[in-house]
Order: structure tokens, then sequence, then C-alpha cells
């Protein structure tokens, strides 16, 4: 009997140990556990750290994460306000904060994720289609409408430059569009016992089929403010050239007009000193008289010249006597 009872003490001590190996089970720094019987949560959530214990073979244990988690939305692409197709990335960070109400809904982290992918990126998608493309890629706030300031709205004939450089108002912002997108997914979400902690645009960037036409319009509006500033250059160039050449001419008029005043001048000096030379005797002024009417005949004649003069003429008169001689 002894020898029997000592022979089944290794079997039973082997059973204990396996029904408490069983029965206990130890809960990570990093877990929360949810305690199943036959597939229903049975107790509340443990969150504990430490050994704890449960009803071998009919209750199994279900660990979840307890730790932030993140969320890597994949790139999609999606229409703005303006039609403006754009390639919006983004990501968040969750963590699971319901652990029972989780477990019943989704079960595990990749469905988490699934429903993540599904919320996030229909209420991104919804942010994105009510907004200016430039209020998804500035931050700044109650920024009034400018022009690009090197070149001015109204130029200096009057016309305008139209909507070159013109930037739209913001009045959200792209940190107003990630609140919207995160206080809308955070309520939803909530229903699965998923807290969301933040949501933020990893990138955005233009679609593919519409990134030439954009960087061509860019160009387009960079030529214009070129050509708008070759024109004004151009008309002031003209305005200089135009001012230097009536200046010029006042310059020459007034120069012409002050040598003509000293050569008449000099004129007149010169005609009282050949007065007052050759006015001294009946001699001298005929001799005046003779050396001007040479001089006289030197411009006016030549050997094609033919002049007619009476014979009362006193241009005449030495003229007359080589003929009478």
């Amino acid at each position: 009997m002894n020898r029997t009872i000592f022979s089944l003490m290794p079997i039973a001590a082997f059973v204990v140990l396996f029904f408490a190996f069983s029965a206990a089970y130890t809960v990570d720094e990093t877990e929360q556990v949810i305690i199943t019987q036959f597939g229903k949560p049975v107790g509340e959530p443990i969150v504990d750290a430490g050994l704890h214990f449960k009803i071998p073979f009919i209750q199994e244990v279900n660990r979840l994460d307890k730790r932030i988690l993140d969320w890597d939305g994949r790139p999609s692409e999606m229409p703005t306000k303006d039609k403006t197709y754009i390639v919006v990335d983004t990501f968040g960070r969750w963590r699971i904060d319901q652990p029972e109400q989780f477990f019943l809904r989704l079960r595990d982290e990749r469905s988490a994720q699934s429903r993540l992918n599904d919320i996030l990126g229909s209420e991104t998608r919804n942010a994105i289609a009510k907004h200016e493309l430039i209020e998804v890629i500035r931050t700044t706030k109650d920024r009034k409408p400018v022009q690009d300031t090197v070149i001015p709205d109204v130029i200096d004939d009057g016309s305008s430059v139209g909507s070159i450089g013109v930037l739209y108002s913001i009045t959200k912002g792209k940190a107003k569009i990630e609140e919207e997108i995160f206080e809308k997914a955070a309520a939803k979400l909530a229903d699965f016992g998923i807290e969301l902690l933040d949501v933020r645009f990893k990138r955005i960037n233009y679609n593919e089929s519409v990134q030439k036409r954009i960087y061509d319009r860019m160009i387009s509006e960079r030529q214009q403010i070129a050509e708008r500033f070759r024109s004004e250059g151009g008309g002031e160039a003209a305005k200089i050239i135009g001012k230097k050449e009536k200046d010029l001419l006042e310059i020459e008029s007034e120069a012409y007009k002050t040598v003509q005043e000293i050569r008449g001048e000099a004129d007149a000096t010169a005609t009282e000193i050949y007065a007052s030379a050759y006015n001294q005797t009946e001699q001298s002024v005929s001799f005046y008289q003779f050396i001007k009417t040479m001089e006289t005949y030197q411009e006016m004649l030549d050997r094609d010249s033919t002049m007619v003069f009476t014979t009362q003429s006193d241009i005449f008169q030495f003229l007359k006597r080589i003929e009478s001689k």
C-alpha cells in the first residue's frame, strides 16, 4: 500500500505542477491582459504587472499592448477645394484606452490598424476637400491676401498686373486642419476602445500628373513679372533718353545763342575798330571802301558767276573803271 502511494506521488506532483503552471501567468509592464472564458471576457482587464492566476484550461490569457503605438498611413491622392490633386502622407499615435471594448470590437492590433486606415484616411480626405491648397501647406493664420512684393499691384500708368503672385487668404492653416482631423477621428475611434493621441501630415506633394502644369504656371508667372520689369525699364530708359536729348538741345541752343551774341559783339567791336582806323582821312576811307569791295568780289565772283549790275551801283564802280581802262 505504501509502495503504491509512493509510486503515485511523482505523478501527483507532476499534475499539481502542471495545473499550477497552467493557472499562473505573468503580466509585463508593457502589457494589459483580458481573461476570456469560452471566448467571452470575464472580470476586469488586468493592467498591473506581476504574477496572476486563472482557471486552467477554461480561461485564456489575451495580451494587449499598453504602450503608445504608431500608425503610418499610406500616401493617398486627394483633391483640394480648388480641385488641385495632391498626395497626402499622414501619421498618428494611439493607444488602447479601453481594453475590454477594444477586444470585443477589434480583437488585435492588425484589425485596429485597418480601422485606423479607414477612419483617419476618410477624415483626412474630407478635411483636404474643404480647404484651399494654401491652407493645407501653410500654418500662418489670419494672413491677409498679399501680392508678390517684387511687383506692385498698380503701376505708374494705372494698369493692374492682375493676379500675378497673389496669395489666397488663410483662415485656418495646416495646424488647424490637423486638429480638425484629430477631433473627428478621435470621437469615432473611442467607440473601439482606442484613444487617438495625435495626427500629423508627414508629407504633402503635388500629383505627378499636375506637377508639370504647376511648375509651368510658376515659370509663366515669373516670366510675366520679368516682362513687366523689362517693359517698365524700357519706358524709364526712353524717358531718360528723351530728357537727355531735350537737355542737350537746350544746352546747344543756349550755347549757340551765347556764341552768336559773342560773335555779334565781336563784329561790332571790330567794326568800330575798323571805322576808327579808316575814318582818319579821306584817303583811308577810300582805301577801306576799296578793300571791302575787293573782299566782296572775292566772295561773290568766280568763273561761272553771272551778275547784272546797274551802272550806278556802288559795287560796280571798280569794275566800271577796269572796263574804261
